[in-house]
């Protein structure tokens, strides 16, 4: 008899449902919209009453269609992250700027969240809104993540979970994000307001610190500098700085320069601008630059002592120009042909003024998070205002090649730690100028053949030769003085010799 009414009662209920999903189907396709959303607004209006829980939406897209929600993006970052991992329908993604597929929560989908012992629910969501197409109506998707929580736990939510949602998810979007190298183009032209000036493909360069040759103290020193200013945002903000920090490399060629920014850019995770300033028009067009680089970049300008007339010569100059009329007549013509060859008007205007304020005045501090790099081969011919401290804050010497850089060397690319020829490599390099990238070559197996003692004998063999030259030149320069000194002397007696028959001619 039970088993009759429990029967008779799924059955009642079965058809209550069917029906009751019937007529719904019915008045989804025959009820005009508006008169949809009236009933559904007040729906909810009235359960609020009742419901004790509080719910926050974060739709995809706000006002127009053509950006993005930031707000939604950093959700989607973090709840791939933090709460996926309990969800059993999952959508698969490729991230707008990241190479790796993206785990998230698929439609309708429904996770939890605990934060400070508070526990919140979160869902995935889209509605569809009609819009007008020509002549018909046409469904549009709207997708929304729906955050609910009770009421009491009001302040919480709103005030540190909402932070605390929004920074680890821009943290992981950084982390996840596909890195770029930028460049500015010459004569590049903006037909449309949306153009960037920069050009772009993705930063794929593999040098670490690990991998270049240097002492260990002095890498040390260097990442522990980097790591400690991408930290100190707070630190910045109080002491009234804006958050950048200026480097100076400098040293002869070959010595790394260049691989030492890839190694910070992939240390920091930054982006990389590379900045040709020969390519800008004026200061002006070195200020919009500015403007459109991003937080978490590095600004690179290499071999700035041949970047435009930038070095210390002004002083110079301004004397030549009121001692010497002529020069200064020789040079306003020369200013005049160069402008002619240059179709009047092509070559760039960017002055010293610019360039510094370009690093450290007002316009510098949009945005935030930013290093500057300088390269140069001669930084003695650079002007000092342009690399004083505070301009760039950290001068770094790579110089010739140290037996501690050739071990990282034979290591990276021989796979050995120690070898018997280590001892008679570290009596020439003590002895011998050499460049880490003359070092790299030797060590560099040319067949297939090479093993480590082949290349290590080939760099031994390297290391000699510049050490004869060396000494040759050494010789050379040595004859050449004695020769110098002898002429000098010579000359002195020819004089002092003069002197005495002239004398003897006026007691005469």
């Amino acid at each position: 008899m039970m088993h009759l009414k429990m029967t008779e009662m799924w059955a009642t209920m079965g058809s209550t449902i069917a029906s009751f999903m019937f007529v719904w189907a019915i008045i989804r396709q025959y009820c005009p919209y508006e008169v949809r959303r009236f009933f559904e607004k007040y729906t909810h209006r009235v359960m609020g009453y009742f419901c004790p829980y509080i719910r926050i939406s974060f739709h995809e897209f706000m006002g127009d269609r053509l950006k993005r929600s930031e707000a939604y993006a950093a959700v989607e970052a973090y709840l791939s992250a933090n709460t996926s991992k309990s969800a059993k329908r999952l959508k698969a993604e490729m991230g707008k700027d990241s190479s790796n597929l993206v785990l998230t929560m698929d439609e309708y989908e429904r996770v939890t969240d605990e934060f400070q012992g508070v526990k919140v629910w979160w869902v995935s969501s889209k509605i569809m809104s009609p819009t007008r197409s020509m002549s018909y109506y046409q469904e549009q998707e709207k997708r929304f993540y729906k955050l609910t929580f009770h009421y009491k736990n009001r302040d919480t939510i709103a005030g540190s979970y909402l932070e605390h949602v929004m920074r680890e998810g821009k943290e992981i979007r950084l982390r996840n994000r596909q890195r770029k190298l930028y460049t500015n183009s010459p004569g590049y032209k903006w037909p449309s307001y949306k153009q960037t000036m920069w050009s772009h493909i993705v930063f794929e360069h593999p040098a670490t610190f690990e991998t270049m040759a240097m002492e260990p103290e002095k890498k040390k020193e260097i990442i522990e500098d980097l790591v400690t200013f991408s930290k100190s945002k707070d630190f910045y903000a109080r002491i009234g700085k804006a958050w950048k920090r200026g480097y100076l490399l400098y040293g002869p060629p070959g010595t790394g320069k260049s691989t030492m920014i890839a190694a910070m850019a992939n240390l920091l995770g930054y982006d990389v601008y590379d900045l040709e300033l020969t390519a800008v028009k004026d200061n002006t067009e070195l200020r919009k630059l500015l403007i459109e680089t991003t937080s978490k970049s590095i600004i690179v300008i290499e071999d700035i002592d041949c970047s435009l007339d930038l070095t210390g010569q002004r002083k110079k100059k301004a004397e030549m120009g009121l001692d010497d009329d002529g020069d200064k007549v020789n040079a306003e013509a020369g200013r005049k042909e160069a402008k002619e060859e240059g179709g009047g008007g092509s070559s760039s205007k960017v002055t010293l003024s610019g360039l510094l304020n370009f690093i450290d005045g007002i316009w510098s501090a949009c945005g935030g998070e930013r290093l500057i790099v300088f390269t140069t081969n001669y930084v003695e011919k650079l002007d000092p205002a342009l690399i004083r401290r505070g301009r760039m804050d950290k001068h770094i010497e790579l110089s010739y090649c140290s037996f501690d850089g050739f071990k990282v060397l034979a290591k990276n690319y021989l796979k050995v730690e120690t070898h018997p020829m280590f001892d008679t490599i570290k009596r020439l390099i003590g002895e011998i100028k050499i460049t880490p990238a003359d070092v790299a070559e030797n060590l560099m197996p040319k067949s297939p053949t090479d093993d480590a003692e082949k290349c290590l004998s080939s760099l031994i063999e390297a290391l000699e030769e510049a050490k004869e030259a060396a000494t040759t030149a050494t010789k050379a320069e040595e004859l050449k003085q004695s020769s110098l000194i002898r002429e000098n002397g010579e000359l002195q007696d020819d004089k002092e010799t003069a002197k005495a028959m002239k004398n003897n001619h006026c007691q005469r």
